[in-house]
C-alpha cells in the first residue's frame, strides 16, 4: 500500500472513529426494533407510509418530495415499517419482486417507478435477496433480473455480467449507489456482499444518456442501507459445508432528533471448495445524515472492502471435457495470492430549494488497491500427459477517482401540462498506476492427478510499474417528463461525456500519448397508461462504448472513437390484483457499430478499422404472483439472438471471418423460476432453479460451453418475530457446470452441493 493511500485510510478511519463516539448513547439502543422482517417488498406504496401513492404521481408527473424530509426518511431509506407494512411477508402470500409501482433512481433520475420508465427496470429488494441466501452481488442479481449471467474470473475483479448480447464490465456497467467507479483494466471489485443492501435496482439496455459510456447492455446500480430516524439493530451468524464462517451486524438509529446513523458489518472466512483455497472478506459500511432543517440534509458515508477471494483459476479440459478427478483441483502455486482493497467515501446533499426545485449533490473519492501473483493458464499436453502452466502474472492496481455529481430538478408545468425536468453535470479525476512483470514469464508442467503445486517466484519475470493513466472528465446531462395527456406521457433524455486522457509508458516512453473523446447519448420514450397500473412503452436509445476501458487505452487504439449503440425497444407492464401479481414483456433490437477488425490490406501491421459491427434482438418476459394458501411464483425468460455482424481477426498471419457467429459468453436462453410456500405459521419452505443456455468461449464458436441449470432452495422457521432460522442448500442436485471460461481450454466451475445453517435476529 502506497504511504499516500496510508494516509487517507487513516484520515478515513479517524473520521469515523470520532463519529463512532456518538453512537454509544444508551437511549439509542433503548427502544426495541419493530417486530418485522427487515426490508420488507414495497410493490404498491401504503397510504400510510408515503405522503403521496405512486399512483397518483404517474397520473400527475408531479413527484416532487414533500418539502419535510422528516416524515419521508424512514420509507426512503428502507428501515423496516411496522408490523402491518409486512405483514405480506409474515401471514399470508408475500408481494412478487417485479415492484413495478416503487419508484427507482436507477432508470431514471426523476424518481420514476418502473411503469413510468420507457424501458425495463427491475428492483430487487433485501428481503428477497435475504429470503434466497443470496449473499453476494453475482447471485442476487443473476439469479433474480431476467436476462443477466454472470462471467466473473479472479482477473476481472469476480463483478463482470453478461446481458442482452454484450458482455463485460465495458458493456454492463456496475453502480454503487448511483457512483460508478471506472474500470481499470477490465477490473472491478466493490462492491461484492449485499449485507448492506436496501435493493439492487438493473436496468437493460443502453444506459449511456444516465451514466456515461460503456453500459450499452445495461446497468446494475447496488443501493445501501441508509441511516433511519427508528432505532433497528440485527445480527446475523450462518456456516455452510465449505466451512465458510459468516458473521454479519446492522445498527441504526438516532444520535440526536436531527442526526442519524447506520453501521453494517460482514466478515466471512471459508476453506473453500478446491483444493488450496481459503478466501476471506470483510465489508464495513458506515454513515451518519443530518437534517440541518426541513428542507436541507447532509449524509456522509463510508464503505470499506478488504478481499482475498478465490485463487481458483479454472479446470483445464482433458479430450474436450471436464474430467470428475479434476474437479477439486487447484493448479495455481502454493504461494499465490489475490487481495482488494477498495474504499468509498462519499458526502450527499440533498436540498428542497422550493417547491417544486430540488438540489442533489455527490462529492466522492474513491480509491482501490488490488494485488495478484498468480499461475493463470494450465493446458493439457496429449504427448506428455501433463499439464503446461503458463502465464505467471503478478499485478498490482493502485486507482484513484475523485468527483462530483450535481444535479437539480425541477417540478412544474409547461403549456398548462405536467412537467419534470432534471439537469446537473458530472465530474472526476482518475489516477491510475499498473505495476506488473509483462511479458509473464515462465512454465512448467505437473501431473493433473498428484502434484507438487510449486512456487511463484520459481521461475518468472520481475514486476515494475508499466504503465500510468490520468482520466479527466466532464459529462452534462438532463432529462424530462412531460405529460401530454393523463394516460400518455413523454421521456426523453441526453448526456454529453468528454473524457481526456494521458498516459505515461514507462516501458517504451514513445510509447505515451494524450488523447480527447467524447461522446453523445440520448433516448426518447412514450409511456401509455390506458387504465390504472397497465404501461404501454416504447423508446429508442443511442449509447457508447469504448473499445477498451478508458483509462487503460494503449497506443494502438489511441485514434479511435467511442462505439455507437442504438437500440429500439417496445414493451407492456402491469401491476394487478392490488400490487399481489405483476408482468412484464419487452422486445428490443441493439445495434453496435464502431467495433475495431483488422485491416484487411495489410493484415500482419497490426493496423485496425473500426468499421466492426454486431447486433442482438431479444423477447423478455416476467411475472410474480402472491397466490392464496401462502404460494408465491416468481419467473423470468430472455431469449435471444446475437450475433457478430462484421468481425474478423488475424489468424496464423491471415485475416479470418467471424460474420454470423455468436458473441462470446452470450446464452440464448436465461431463465429463473422461483416457488415459495408458507405451509404453516412462521414457516416456508422455498426452490428456484437458474436455467442458462449453452454459449462460446472462442469468436470462431468452436469451443462451446454447455448450459446449466442450477437448483437452490431452503426452509425457514421464525420462532418468534425477532428470529429467523434458516436451512439452505445452494446446488441442489451438484450440478458441475461451468460459469465462465478462462481461454479456450480452460472452465472456472460452479460452487458444488453445499449446505447452509443460519440464523438471524433482530433486536
Amino acid at each position: 500500500m502506497s504511504s499516500s493511500s496510508s494516509v487517507a485510510l487513516g484520515l478515513r478511519l479517524g473520521l469515523f472513529c470520532s463519529l463512532s463516539s456518538l453512537l454509544l448513547p444508551a437511549e439509542v439502543l433503548a427502544q426495541s426494533a419493530p417486530a418485522t422482517k427487515l426490508d420488507p417488498i414495497e410493490v404498491s406504496p401504503s397510504a400510510a407510509a408515503k405522503p403521496k401513492p405512486a399512483a397518483q404521481a404517474a397520473n400527475t408527473a408531479t413527484t416532487s418530495r414533500p418539502r419535510s424530509r422528516r416524515a419521508t426518511t424512514a420509507v426512503a431509506g428502507g428501515a423496516p415499517q411496522p408490523a402491518t407494512a409486512s405483514s405480506a411477508s409474515t401471514s399470508g402470500s408475500p408481494s412478487p419482486t417485479l415492484n413495478a409501482t416503487k419508484p427507482g433512481t436507477t432508470g431514471s433520475r426523476l424518481n420514476l417507478t418502473p411503469l413510468q420508465t420507457p424501458a425495463s427496470v427491475e428492483i430487487i429488494t433485501a428481503q428477497t435477496i435475504q429470503e434466497r441466501g443470496q449473499h453476494n452481488v453475482l447471485d442476487a442479481v443473476t439469479q433474480n433480473a431476467a436476462g443477466f449471467i454472470a462471467t466473473p474470473a479472479p482477473g476481472n475483479g469476480g463483478l463482470s455480467f453478461s446481458d442482452r448480447g454484450f458482455a463485460g464490465s465495458n458493456s454492463v456497467m456496475t453502480l454503487y449507489d448511483g457512483t460508478r467507479f471506472y474500470i481499470g483494466s477490465g477490473t472491478l471489485t466493490f462492491p461484492y456482499d449485499t449485507w448492506s443492501t436496501d435493493r439492487i435496482e438493473v436496468l437493460r439496455g443502453p444506459a449511456s444518456v444516465l451514466y456515461g459510456e460503456g453500459a450499452i447492455g445495461g446497468v446494475i446500480n447496488v443501493v445501501p442501507k441508509k441511516p433511519q430516524s427508528t432505532p433497528y439493530n440485527a445480527a446475523e451468524v450462518s456456516l455452510d459445508s465449505n466451512m465458510t464462517r459468516r458473521l454479519s451486524v446492522d445498527s441504526t438509529g438516532p444520535i440526536s432528533p436531527n442526526v442519524s446513523y447506520r453501521v453494517n458489518a460482514t466478515g466471512n472466512m471459508s476453506d473453500g471448495w478446491v483444493d488450496r483455497d481459503k478466501t476471506s472478506n470483510v465489508v464495513i459500511s458506515a454513515a451518519v445524515r443530518a437534517q440541518v432543517s426541513e428542507s436541507l440534509a447532509f449524509t456522509l458515508s463510508e464503505d470499506y472492502g478488504d478481499r482475498s477471494p478465490s485463487r481458483y483459476f479454472g479446470t483445464p479440459l482433458i479430450n474436450g471435457s471436464i474430467q470428475d478427478a479434476l474437479r477439486f483441483k487447484n493448479y495455481n502455486a502454493l504461494d499465490s495470492t489475490i487481495r482488494y482493497q477498495d474504499s468509498w467515501t462519499q458526502f450527499k446533499t440533498e436540498w428542497d430549494v422550493a417547491d417544486g426545485i430540488k438540489i442533489n449533490n455527490t462529492l466522492y473519492y474513491l480509491t482501490s488497491e488490488r494485488h495478484w501473483r498468480d499461475i493463470e493458464n494450465y493446458t493439457w499436453n496429449p504427448k506428455t500427459q501433463l499439464l503446461d502452466r503458463n502465464n505467471y502474472i503478478e499485478i498490482f492496481h493502485d486507482q484513484k477517482q475523485v468527483g462530483n455529481r450535481m444535479d437539480a430538478t425541477f417540478n412544474g408545468h409547461v403549456f398548462g401540462l405536467a412537467n419534470q425536468f432534471v439537469a446537473g453535470f458530472d465530474v472526476n479525476h482518475i489516477d491510475f498506476t499498473h505495476t506488473n512483470n509483462s511479458p509473464y514469464s515462465g512454465t512448467s508442467s505437473v501431473n493433473p492427478y498428484v502434484f507438487d503445486p510449486g512456487s511463484f517466484f520459481a521461475t518468472t519475470s520481475p514486476t515494475a510499474p508499466g504503465f500510468n493513466s490520468i482520466v479527466n472528465q466532464y459529462a452534462l446531462f438532463a432529462e424530462d417528463r412531460l405529460s401530454l395527456t393523463d394516460q400518455l406521457s413523454l421521456v426523453t433524455g441526453v448526456r454529453y461525456d468528454r473524457p481526456d486522457i494521458d498516459r505515461t509508458d514507462y516501458r517504451t516512453p514513445a510509447n505515451s500519448f494524450g488523447v480527447s473523446l467524447s461522446g453523445t447519448s440520448w433516448r426518447t420514450g412514450l409511456v401509455y397508461e390506458p387504465i390504472k397500473n397497465l404501461a404501454f412503452y416504447g423508446q429508442y436509445a443511442v449509447g457508447v462504448d469504448p473499445v477498451t476501458n478508458l483509462i487503460s487505452l494503449t497506443t494502438s487504439q489511441k485514434t479511435f472513437q467511442l462505439a455507437t449503440g442504438k437500440q429500439t425497444e417496445i414493451g407492456v407492464k402491469q401491476s394487478f390484483w392490488g400490487g399481489r401479481g405483476e408482468w412484464t414483456l419487452a422486445g428490443y433490437e441493439i445495434v453496435k457499430t464502431g467495433l475495431t477488425i483488422p485491416d484487411p490490406s495489410n493484415p500482419t501491421a497490426g493496423l485496425a478499422l473500426q468499421i466492426g459491427q454486431q447486433s442482438s434482438r431479444g423477447v423478455e418476459g416476467s411475472i410474480g404472483l402472491a397466490l392464496n394458501d401462502g404460494w408465491r411464483v416468481d419467473a423470468n425468460l430472455a431469449l435471444l439472438r446475437a450475433r457478430y455482424d462484421n468481425n474478423s481477426q488475424v489468424v496464423g498471419g491471415k485475416v479470418v471471418s467471424y460474420n454470423g457467429n455468436v458473441p462470446v459468453n452470450v446464452p440464448q436462453q436465461v431463465s429463473n423460476v422461483w416457488l415459495t410456500w408458507d405451509f404453516a405459521p412462521n414457516w416456508s419452505v422455498y426452490g428456484g432453479v437458474q436455467i442458462v443456455g449453452a454459449m462460446y468461449s472462442d469468436l470462431a464458436n468452436t469451443q462451446l460451453r454447455p448450459g446449466y441449470n442450477v437448483v437452490n432452495g431452503g426452509i425457514r422457521w421464525k420462532p418468534d418475530d425477532r428470529t429467523t432460522v434458516a436451512f439452505r442448500v445452494y446446488n441442489l442436485f451438484d450440478k458441475v457446470y461451468a460459469v465462465t471460461s478462462n481461454g479456450t481450454g480452460q472452465w472456472l466451475l460452479g460452487m458444488p452441493r453445499t449446505a447452509e445453517l443460519s440464523v438471524n435476529v433482530k433486536f
